[in-house]
């Protein structure tokens, strides 16, 4: 398999979609590793195994509506598997494979056929100190857009992934990116106040336009590059209740395709009324309650 991942949009061509089946118990407050989980964990309304199945099945069906090739990691029992981006990610032509956290680390053993499809030279196997998910990478074009924790007490949160090291890392293998490193809110109980990954407070989509939460980043200035690359007239802005509900966590299946949640109806209407682009809309509700949506469901292996 020749990876080839320029961008977020880029015509889709091959995904590794997560796995539902045998997720397992339901986790304590303990054992849950992201703010919404450890929310819908408190309340009660953590979501169910078959309700899980029911919302993937419908995202591979549009997938595969667009021709798009899908792998699936094998099943390891009871064992949450939803979110194929924190394993590895595809930057141009290498596999980056993630330093996961370590309630995670057998994770990656499902997808031992699906690595050994891309040649050895292309994979990168990063430092153990050197920690990111993909979910906090955006490739777009000639940038390198990177969500970070830079806390002294990063060590301390369970929602902070990628770390400076990582960045420094990926520098290294990506000399001619222009690595933009965004520093992010973190909270590990609260929802509200944190985010766990980038791409759960900025998305590019189409050719020039993106989805952003301005409250997500612990700087505003980072805020403003991203308005200044993308211009504002290009900028969907996401409201905290939107932010909460995942909004900027969308799938492009191509410039002009996405596959939405069906609840998004404001940015659902606003994309394809003021942008014109097709809005594949699907129930995703109940992976939501778990800290993620559709971008980080997906492992894009190839664009066009």
């Amino acid at each position: 398999m020749k990876l080839n991942i320029k961008n977020e949009t880029g015509k889709l061509r091959s995904v590794v979609l997560g796995q539902p089946i045998s997720m397992g118990a339901d986790p304590t407050l303990d054992e849950a590793y992201d703010a919404k989980s450890y929310h819908t964990i408190q309340h009660g309304t953590y979501p169910k195994e078959n309700d899980i199945i029911r919302e993937m099945t419908e995202f591979e069906k549009i997938l595969k509506k667009y021709d798009v090739e899908v792998y699936r990691p094998e099943i390891i029992e009871d064992y949450n598997q939803v979110f194929a981006r924190d394993v590895a990610f595809v930057i141009d032509d290498k596999m980056i494979i993630s330093n996961v956290i370590s309630d995670r680390a057998d994770e990656q053993d499902a997808y031992r056929k699906i690595f050994e499809k891309v040649e050895w030279r292309k994979i990168v196997n990063l430092p153990d100190t050197a920690h990111i998910e993909g979910g906090d990478v955006i490739v777009w074009d000639d940038f390198l857009f990177v969500g970070t924790c830079f806390s002294e007490d990063y060590r301390n949160y369970k929602t902070a992934r990628t770390n400076e090291y990582a960045i420094e890392i990926l520098k290294e293998y990506f000399p001619k990116k222009r690595i933009i490193d965004l520093e992010l809110k973190k909270n590990d109980t609260v929802p509200y106040e944190g985010i766990l990954h980038l791409d759960c407070t900025f998305n590019p989509v189409g050719k020039d336009k993106c989805i952003i939460y301005k409250n997500g980043f612990v700087d505003e200035s980072d805020y403003r590059l991203l308005i200044d690359i993308f211009g504002e007239e290009n900028c969907f802005h996401v409201t905290d209740q939107e932010m909460f509900e995942m909004f900027p966590n969308i799938f492009s299946i191509s410039p002009e395709v996405v596959v939405s949640d069906s609840s998004f109806t404001r940015m659902n209407n606003f994309m394809r009324d003021e942008w014109g682009m097709t809005v594949e809309e699907i129930p995703y509700r109940e992976i939501s309650k778990m800290g993620g949506l559709l971008r980080c469901s997906t492992m894009p292996l190839v664009r066009e």
